[in-house]
């Protein structure tokens, strides 16, 4: 039997004061309420006086050590802010049936309506926080409460968590997270959460979830509303965020982030909107998603941080979205104070400004793959194929144990280009430094023997010594894909210093399990059928009018 561990709530902060906050529908909802001491009132005692409001909404624990919220209260307290803290619905302390998504708006709104009604509230909200807190506040800005003044989402989307969708008639789609399936098993399955695996080596994870289902004694509502066939039911029940009263965003985005493909997909939904766009900032970091850095501090990549390492991430972690509530919230400061976009280039770890994204004076280039496994600014004229066996028994292995935690790891890419099944092309050795800012692409022309086909690309930074960072990657699928089809592949965006002496490399592949689900070569659901497995023979264009070309931002130096 699988390893399952069963997390209950930590106890209540002593900082702060559980309330019930009950929503429209009678559901009654734990929230802590941190209010900033009364020094002069004796030991313990709490000010009452109306100040700004902090409100972070979320399913991991209110008080666990996950989320270490009660240290960030504390922070915020000592910048006059008082902080409440809530368990979403059906979560720990807090009644109800968890349920992904669908309840956040409403009872984000019920929230708001609840502090601005306390003797401690001016009546002026904001909120903070990452991935599904992160969501939250999306679902609290659809509400159109007035009384929420700004938000600072990290690493998050209103996308966020939500199945490939399976339009009809559709040519490509995005490929299946392995996690997608398995969040509601994990985080949405009653008010604990559940930590465990499928048994990745085998392929029956229908079976592995009913197995865990009937061990826990009780059905997740949000796994039988997707699995076997995805029910998708309204997060937005108001409509889209962006269709409604605009909010100041601070908006946060980790390069390495495996979620930044629905943060820039909001970023674009943004830009449709002038209203939005108006007062929205962003900030592009070199992190993943649980906030490690690409340059980390010596000790400091560890998997338990203690209470000390935490102390020290939160200046970087809440100093912007304190510095941009003192704005939007509080009315200190002019607008022009907070960068319309501030992002890191990895490689230096500088931070710099701009008035918009991509930085002026990134320009387009195009490298394209040549048959000797090169990369040239010209186009081989010559179409030529490669072949290789995707073989579902014999996997391309994730390099990372946890792809939230990527940078934690922060692995050598460059022996997976030793498989048979990885296609390797690789650019002349840089003599300069050059610095890559802005959105990347790669368009391959593809087939199959099998009905079903993911394509992987994967961007490399090679070092002398030979090791390989990966700082871009995209995926697609194609279905009918014994037709060749020319894809376009988002690689998302950059912000990169490939050093002189580097080499640039892009991997082709696909499989990249068990971060994504792999393709069994049936074309049958890999999740719900994927036991029975048939080797696929897939072929890719170089050269000729359907080149393999990847198309890159240069800002600054030359690329080899």
């Amino acid at each position: 039997m699988a390893d399952y561990q069963r997390l209950g709530a930590a106890p209540v902060s002593e900082l702060a004061r559980e309330e019930r906050v009950r929503t429209r529908d009678g559901v009654h909802l734990a929230t802590d309420v941190y209010l900033p001491a009364n020094h002069g009132a004796g030991s313990g005692a709490r000010d009452e006086t109306p100040g700004d409001t902090i409100l972070i909404r979320l399913p991991y624990d209110k008080s666990g050590e996950y989320t270490f919220i009660p240290l960030v209260a504390e922070y915020l307290l000592a910048h006059d802010y008082r902080v409440v803290a809530q368990d979403v619905r059906g979560k720990f302390r807090s009644e109800g049936v968890a349920q992904l998504f669908v309840n956040e708006v409403r009872d984000g709104e019920d929230t708001l309506d609840w502090i601005v009604a306390q003797p401690w509230s001016n009546g002026r909200v904001a909120m903070w926080g990452d991935s599904y807190y992160g969501f939250t506040q999306w679902a609290a800005a659809a509400s159109g409460h007035p009384a929420l003044k700004a938000i600072a989402p990290r690493v998050t989307g209103t996308g966020l968590g939500e199945p490939v969708h399976r339009d009809p008639g559709a040519r490509v789609r995005a490929v299946e997270m392995g996690i997608t399936n398995l969040y509601p098993l994990t985080h949405f399955h009653g008010n604990d959460t559940f930590l465990w695996e499928p048994d990745w080596s085998r392929r029956d994870f229908e079976a592995q979830a009913e197995a865990f289902q009937e061990w826990a004694g009780a059905r997740s509502r949000s796994y039988d509303q997707w699995v076997p066939h995805p029910v998708t039911l309204p997060r937005f029940p108001n409509g889209s965020p962006f269709a409604g009263r605009s909010v100041p965003v601070l908006h946060t985005i980790g390069w390495w982030d495996n979620c930044a493909p629905l943060s820039w997909a909001d970023v674009a939904e943004i830009a449709q909107h002038p209203a939005w766009e108006a007062h929205h900032s962003l900030r592009i970091e070199s992190i993943d998603h649980e906030s490690y850095q690409f340059v980390e501090a010596e000790g400091d990549r560890v998997a338990e941080r203690t209470e000390q390492q935490i102390r020290d991430l939160l200046p970087r972690t809440l100093d912007p979205a304190l510095a941009f509530f003192e704005v939007f919230v509080r009315g200190q400061g002019a607008v022009s104070d907070i960068p319309r976009v501030a992002w890191q280039l990895a490689g230096t770890e500088e931070e710099r400004t701009e008035a918009a994204w991509p930085p002026a004076g990134s320009r387009g280039v195009t490298r394209y793959a040549t048959f000797d496994g090169g990369l040239s600014p010209d186009r081989p004229e010559t179409a030529h194929e490669r072949t290789w066996v995707h073989d579902p028994q014999d996997l391309v292995p994730s390099t990372a144990p946890d792809a939230f935690s990527y940078l934690l790891a922060l692995p050598d890419e460059a022996p997976l280009g030793a498989r048979d099944d990885v296609i390797v092309f690789t650019g002349a050795e840089q003599r300069e430094d050059v610095d890559l800012a802005g959105p990347v692409s790669a368009r391959v022309r593809v087939r199959s023997t099998g009905p079903v086909m993911d394509c992987f690309i994967r961007l490399l930074d090679v070092a002398p010594d030979g090791t390989a960072v990966r700082f871009a990657r995209g995926q697609q699928q194609l279905l009918d894909a014994r037709d060749a089809t020319t894809l376009r592949i988002d690689l998302g965006h950059v912000g990169y210093r490939l050093r002189a002496g580097h080499q640039l490399r892009v991997h082709v592949s696909s499989s990249d399990y068990p971060e994504f689900l792999p393709q069994p070569g049936t074309g049958r659901d890999p999740w719900t059928d994927g036991v029975e497995t048939v080797p696929n023979t897939q072929t890719l264009i170089i050269g000729g009018d359907d080149a393999l070309a990847l198309e890159l931002p240069v800002l600054e130096g030359a690329l080899a």
